[in-house]
């Protein structure tokens, strides 16, 4: 089964080797999306609700680029610096998904990249 590369400019460009979202077959990955305005390639400011909101952005961005939509992730991982904040995030997914929602993880981890607070990866499957 041949594999299609995903990009787009509405999301932070990949940082080292790897690609946005692979697409095989009606089965997307998406790789982990951070809180990186993609215009300037910054983290955003405002603290963790505004890193949430950013970071779903992005992954909407590429799910969108793979000609699909947030609503079509069957599976989504969510890591988080600080558990704390699940409550905050569990409140900000329910505004980008609809039901029924995504089978989802959340992990807690010591760091992610650039020091943000959030990351999420997720596989989405296209419709026929």
């Amino acid at each position: 089964m041949a594999k299609e590369i995903i990009h787009t400019d509405k999301a932070p460009a990949a940082i080292g080797a790897y690609s946005q979202a692979v697409k095989a077959g009606n089965t997307v990955y998406l790789s982990g999306q951070i809180p990186l305005d993609p215009a300037t390639m910054t983290v955003v400011e405002g603290g963790f609700a505004a890193e949430t909101h950013q970071m779903f952005k992005n992954l909407q961005a590429v799910c969108e680029a793979a000609g699909g939509s947030l609503d079509q992730i069957v599976k989504l991982n969510a890591f988080l610096t600080d558990l704390s904040n699940f409550g905050t995030f569990n409140d900000i997914m329910g505004q980008y998904f609809s039901q029924p929602f995504p089978a989802r993880a959340a992990i807690g981890v010591a760091s992610l990249p650039k020091g943000v607070q959030v990351e999420a990866d997720a596989v989405m499957v296209l419709g026929e």
